[in-house]
């Protein structure tokens, strides 16, 4: 099933300010908050999407790739990144106040007892120089990647081993300090962060001697990417946890990909289109001829009719570049130059010169002639 936009997920406009996003994102996800939809599947279905939706557009960034590309520019990320509620909860909690969700439904919601996992990872950014067959194509890349990843010797809690982490005496291990106020509308609960623990609900007694307690380590990584067919230079795509891995077992950031193309020595590209310059002689022009040109999977035959003028654009349908987001695709679009003759012998001079002059060799374009111009500006439009 094909995914939703984001704009209809938290259903605003593409104007809308980041104020305006957050408030959406609060307002969706307040509805289908799992506490207020116990064991409804489709409502969590809808929190996760209204929480990925959030994370593209509320970061500037990804806000413009996702605007440009769409979701396509999030390639990468296999639908929703969160695999549970905690994941969304520590990333995005602090959008609704001071308490978190918790505030607004008891405090009973995290699925371990109330703990934040460590501190998230931050996000990578990497370059991949892709040729233009990979572009035509889409291809799967390996990469290495030298990033933080998870330490094997502690697993990532960043304690020596499992006696040395103890309840945090000030949270008594919930990972929450709730404070009860008197108001003249009664009582009410605000639950916020435990300070001592960071919301962990666990203290560290001997850090682990590899880490020194981080629970990760600087390392590198092989991560497969699956690239779409049709990116362009500049643009952007998304691998959801494959960033650096988070603090003591904190959720990973994720992978930025960004896309450099590869100069190819005989094309050029604009869009999903596809440029050539080709230059015959001055007798091919003249006579005509066949000749083979490059494109993007291989060499083609194409005719060049007599009395061809320099300028003249042939097209190759369907020879171009897929588009990311549809199923368009550019074409190849060959432009002719005749090529003149720069260094004559004396014998060369002469036979020319005794054509010169004839009828046929003097220059006259036809008044529907359309000019280079027009003729550019009708391939591409």
């Amino acid at each position: 099933m094909s995914k939703r936009d984001y704009y209809e997920v938290l259903n605003i406009t593409r104007s809308a300010s980041s104020d305006e996003i957050k408030k959406a994102y609060r307002k969706v996800a307040m509805q289908y908050h799992p506490d207020r939809n116990p064991g409804d599947k489709a409502a969590e279905e809808k929190f996760k999407e209204a929480a990925e939706a959030y994370e593209v557009l509320s970061d500037s960034e990804r806000k413009a790739q996702y605007d440009r590309f769409g979701h396509a520019g999030m390639r990468g990320n296999g639908g929703s990144h969160y695999s549970n509620m905690d994941d969304i909860f520590s990333q995005f909690g602090d959008i609704f106040g001071e308490g978190g969700f918790e505030s607004f439904f008891g405090g009973g919601r995290r699925s371990s007892g109330g703990r934040s996992r460590g501190v998230r990872g931050s996000n990578l950014r990497v370059k991949i120089k892709m040729s233009y067959e990979e572009i035509a194509k889409g291809v799967t890349k390996q990469i290495k990647v030298k990033k933080y990843v998870s330490c094997n010797t502690c697993n990532g809690s960043g304690a020596k081993d499992k006696n040395s982490l103890q309840t945090c005496n000030t949270c008594g291990g919930s990972g929450q300090v709730r404070k009860i106020s008197n108001t003249f509308l009664g009582q009410m609960q605000t639950v916020t962060t435990c300070p001592t623990c960071g919301g962990e609900g666990t203290t560290i007694t001997h850090k682990c001697g590899t880490c020194k307690g981080e629970g990760r380590v600087y390392g590198e990584e092989t991560v497969t990417i699956d690239i779409p067919a049709g990116v362009q230079e500049g643009m952007q795509l998304s691998v959801g946890g494959r960033g650096n891995a988070g603090e003591r077992g904190g959720p990973n950031g994720d992978l930025l990909i960004l896309i450099e193309e590869e100069p190819h020595p005989e094309l050029h590209r604009d869009g999903i289109n596809v440029g050539h310059e080709l230059h015959i002689s001055f007798t091919d022009a003249v006579f005509g001829t066949q000749v083979e040109v490059p494109t993007i999977d291989g060499r083609a035959k194409i005719k060049i009719p007599p009395g061809t003028q320099s300028g003249k654009i042939f097209r190759l349908k369907g020879k171009g570049f897929p588009a990311v987001n549809s199923y368009e695709k550019g074409d190849q679009l060959i432009s002719v130059n005749v090529w003149t003759p720069q260094n004559l012998s004396a014998e060369e001079k002469v036979a020319l010169e005794k054509i010169s002059n004839s009828p046929n060799f003097q220059p006259r374009p036809e008044k529907s002639e359309k000019s280079f111009f027009d003729k550019v500006r009708e391939m591409f439009s």
